[in-house]
């Protein structure tokens, strides 16, 4: 009797562990399927523009003193005062050129008396001649003291530098007057040589200038220099601004917007890209009929606005993933939302 209740209570234990190992057994969860959000590849055309930095420039530059020293007896400009081409911006000590004006006035008369007597042949054909060369002579010389006694500018602009006042000696260290030409005005550009077959003289542009913000001017290349910089692997382009309301001034730092024309590259918005950790690698996630996905790596072009351009990797028309890239691998099944 008492090995049969030992047998019932091994059989009642034995029962009692199997379930409470079933009951401890755990189920293994279900995958769950990521969803994502999903945008079409397009092909379009791409604007091929640059922005490049770059000074603005005076069209022209003028120093202006007399070919010799002298005593300066009046100033009729002061700095910043705008100037017509002509317009006398000083004048020098006249006795030179009042002595001048009297000797060839004496000339003219005696000229034109030798010339009379000369046509009733009074003189001789040498000494009319040489009566002639040397009233020519001193009349060019007068036109020579005349333009280096009043000093007027050879341009039309402003006046960036005056160095002397009313009443000094002229000692030649340094011009009398600065004048720059600033209708138009032009920048150099640096442009780099792998855009240099798709410059051409007469491209239009468009810049902006920090110191007049909300403003876009317009302009045009004028000049491609014929070199390339072997260092920096750029060349010059002058662009020409007319600049009619003479508002750019020389110094002023621009941006230099070139269009270079457009080609034809598909575009995908740039929430579409992910860089692989540890490189500049950039990919997409393609995809597929089957409602799975595919690694593909891609190159970029420019960034536009909230869109990329892709020179290969990607052709027209594709799905792309659009959002939910982070828990995504090649070749998993998703759920599109």
């Amino acid at each position: 009797m008492k090995k049969s209740l030992t047998f019932v209570a091994a059989l009642v234990a034995a029962v009692a562990c199997g379930n409470q190992g079933a009951n401890n057994q755990s189920v293994a969860p279900a995958q769950t399927v990521p969803s994502v959000e999903i945008a079409v590849a397009q092909a379009r055309d791409v604007p091929l523009d640059n922005t490049y930095a770059s000074t603005v420039q005076a069209e022209a530059v003028n120093n202006i003193a007399p070919q010799t020293g002298g005593r300066i007896r009046k100033i009729n400009v002061e700095v910043g005062d705008y100037v017509v081409k002509g317009q006398i911006l000083a004048e020098m000590d006249r006795l030179q050129l009042d002595q001048l004006e009297l000797q060839v006035q004496n000339d003219e008369i005696e000229y034109e008396r030798l010339k009379g007597l000369y046509n009733e042949g009074g003189v001789s054909q040498s000494d009319f001649e040489a009566a002639e060369l040397g009233y020519k002579v001193r009349r060019t010389n007068l036109e020579n003291v005349r333009e280096n006694t009043i000093l007027r500018s050879p341009i039309t602009g402003f006046v960036s530098a005056r160095n002397f006042d009313a009443g000094d000696l002229f000692s030649m260290s340094a011009p009398l007057f600065t004048v720059q030409q600033v209708t138009p005005v032009k920048l150099l550009v640096g442009i780099s040589e792998s855009e240099y077959s798709l410059v051409k003289k007469g491209d239009q542009v468009t810049l902006t200038v920090d110191a007049i913000p909300g403003r876009t001017f317009s302009g045009k290349i004028g000049r491609l220099y014929p070199t390339i910089d072997a260092a920096t692997h750029t060349f010059k382009a002058e662009v020409t601004v007319p600049n009619t309301d003479r508002v750019l001034r020389p110094g002023m730092y621009a941006r230099v917007k070139v269009n270079f024309g457009t080609r034809r590259s598909v575009v995908v918005p740039d929430q579409c890209l992910v860089k692989q950790e540890g490189t500049g690698t950039r990919f997409i996630y393609v995809l597929k009929a089957d409602n799975t996905v595919s690694y593909l790596p891609v190159t970029i072009g420019r960034h536009m606005g909230r869109e990329y351009e892709i020179i290969e990797g990607l052709e027209d028309g594709q799905k792309v993933v659009l959002k939910g890239q982070s828990l995504l691998k090649d070749g998993i099944k998703v759920n599109v939302l």
